[in-house]
């Protein structure tokens, strides 16, 4: 596992990435072992990306580590993940805390286990008061599920006279999406060689930089990572606007 360098140094890093982690399955099949090896590698590599954020002054680290698509895989697959994310929250949560990050998981918990939703908040509660990066989970999230639950929140306020259908917009929408208090997303990575966001922060990505890498999510490591903020810094970002110097056409 390289190690992070100062190579960023004078670059523009994003405040808040947002990482697909994609190839567990696949890096163990290369291996002869059973997917949960990947799931088990890649955990390592979630904290070298960690590190990194830490280091580099990340504000928000959002990483997609499981979606509400996720409930077709085979059973003894989910059941193994499901175990796997209340050991690295009861083997990692600690060390956050150490480190000052905060820690928050985004998504409908409400479908996980008694024993993992109070692992989770109990890992949320530790780490509330801390001020320095952002780690979001995304478990069981999806981002139409997310879009969604923002619609039926506003829907509840307007059913109760708390807000009028003039009073929606944009502005309204991201006040009830999930993430509405950190950055826009920046920058989102995708390892695996896929090309696609797979529901993934639907709404907060709208304006993002995308970096997609062929490495599989237990092999990335601080040099992947580097060369995604490298090829970010070199965006020219006009969120819809036109280049200074560019001229009107019909």
């Amino acid at each position: 596992m390289n190690s992070s360098s100062d190579n960023l140094t004078g670059m523009v890093v994003p405040q808040h990435v947002a990482i697909i982690m994609d190839g567990n399955g696949r890096w163990a099949k290369q291996r002869g072992k059973l997917r949960i090896s990947g799931h088990r590698a890649g955990v390592e590599s979630v904290r070298n990306a960690v590190r990194f954020s830490v280091k580099h002054k990340v504000k928000s680290l959002t990483l997609y580590a499981f979606s509400s698509e996720n409930w077709r895989r085979p059973e003894k697959e989910v059941s193994s993940l499901m175990e796997l994310f209340v050991f690295a929250l009861d083997n990692e949560v600690k060390s956050l805390h150490k480190h000052n990050v905060k820690l928050n998981v985004i998504g409908d918990i409400s479908r996980f286990s008694e024993r993992l939703q109070k692992r989770i908040k109990k890992s949320e509660q530790l780490t509330a008061n801390n001020t320095g990066l952002r780690l979001n989970i995304a478990a069981n999230y999806g981002g139409r599920w997310d879009i969604i639950n923002s619609l039926s929140l506003i829907a509840e306020k307007v059913k109760n006279n708390q807000l009028s259908i003039e009073q929606i917009t944009e502005e309204t929408v991201n006040a009830h999406i999930c993430l509405h208090d950190q950055p826009e997303v920046d920058l989102v990575i995708r390892t695996g060689g896929e090309h696609r966001i797979s529901n993934f922060l639907l709404w907060q990505s709208a304006y993002a930089e995308f970096f997609f890498t062929d490495v599989l999510w237990p092999d990335f490591d601080d040099q992947v990572f580097e060369q995604a903020i490298e090829v970010f810094g070199k965006r020219e970002r006009r969120f819809g606007g036109a280049k200074s110097d560019d001229e009107f056409t019909e």
